[in-house]
């Protein structure tokens, strides 16, 4: 399976967090800011945003007024022992923060194996998750995270998918000629969102954003009621710009 996905901003700030963690990393008794700015060539632009960031997910520590050191955060994510369930725990620590400041349920989802699985979620009682009705495996063509995803495999993965799972009308907006959707996965811009308004479920509006890291295809989700479909586009935005503390994560 080839990807189609070329790095969008969430990717491009993850990396420059990694250079941060890597420079961090390597200095046990501390490091300071002066010194993180110097190894890693990042400016003030660029810099100070990324530590309160690593700091607020606990992959920075600050230990005096400038001198920065490991968090605990990475070091369990560091350990062989336990570290699916470190990763998984962080994950849903980071997409709980993004539901409350988003006011949307949140979705990580992944293409595993030739299929659509979310594999975690976030959800409460004012954010309520989309209903499942029809399988996320089998409706890909229909929803912002399957287009997402497909959106990142080349044409023959691609066309692949949509050979194993029919195309069907899920409701009067799901798109269900092929050649249609392949265009519109063509002309979707890496960096814009992906939406889906309406077309899985009648009530329920979606937005989701890449966050492939290496090989393995990804993306970040949420959903809103449609009474609420006036807030999607900006939800969006902030969910592509809080993207890379996952695309962290995971990297790691």
């Amino acid at each position: 399976m080839a990807l189609m996905n070329e790095p969008t901003a969430p990717y491009h700030s993850a990396q420059d967090a990694l250079r941060v963690l890597e420079a961090v990393a390597r200095h046990s008794g501390g490091i300071t800011d002066a010194e993180l700015a110097r190894r890693t060539r990042l400016g003030p632009d660029r810099l100070p945003a990324l530590v309160r960031m690593l700091r607020r997910e606990g992959y920075v520590e600050q230990v005096t007024d400038g001198v920065f050191v490991a968090g605990a955060a990475l070091g369990r994510l560091d350990s062989a022992h336990g570290r699916d369930l470190a990763l998984r725990e962080k994950l849903q620590q980071t997409i709980d923060r993004l539901r409350d400041s988003v006011g949307a349920a949140i979705y990580i989802s992944r293409y595993i194996d030739g299929e659509v699985q979310v594999t975690q979620c976030a959800e409460g009682p004012a954010t309520p998750a989309v209903n499942e009705w029809v399988d996320f495996r089998s409706s890909a063509h229909a929803s912002a995270v399957g287009k997402s995803l497909l959106g990142q495999l080349d044409l023959d993965a691609r066309r692949d998918h949509l050979s194993r799972h029919r195309m069907a009308r899920l409701t009067s907006r799901t798109i269900t000629d092929e050649r249609l959707l392949l265009s519109r996965l063509d002309a979707q811009p890496p960096t814009v969102p992906v939406l889906d308004l309406q077309e899985y479920a009648i009530g329920t509006v979606c937005a989701a954003v890449p966050i492939t890291a290496g090989s393995s295809v990804g993306c970040l989700a949420l959903s809103l009621p449609v009474e609420h479909a006036h807030r999607l586009r900006r939800a969006a935005d902030t969910l592509n710009r809080e993207a890379t503390p996952v695309l962290v994560s995971l990297a790691l």
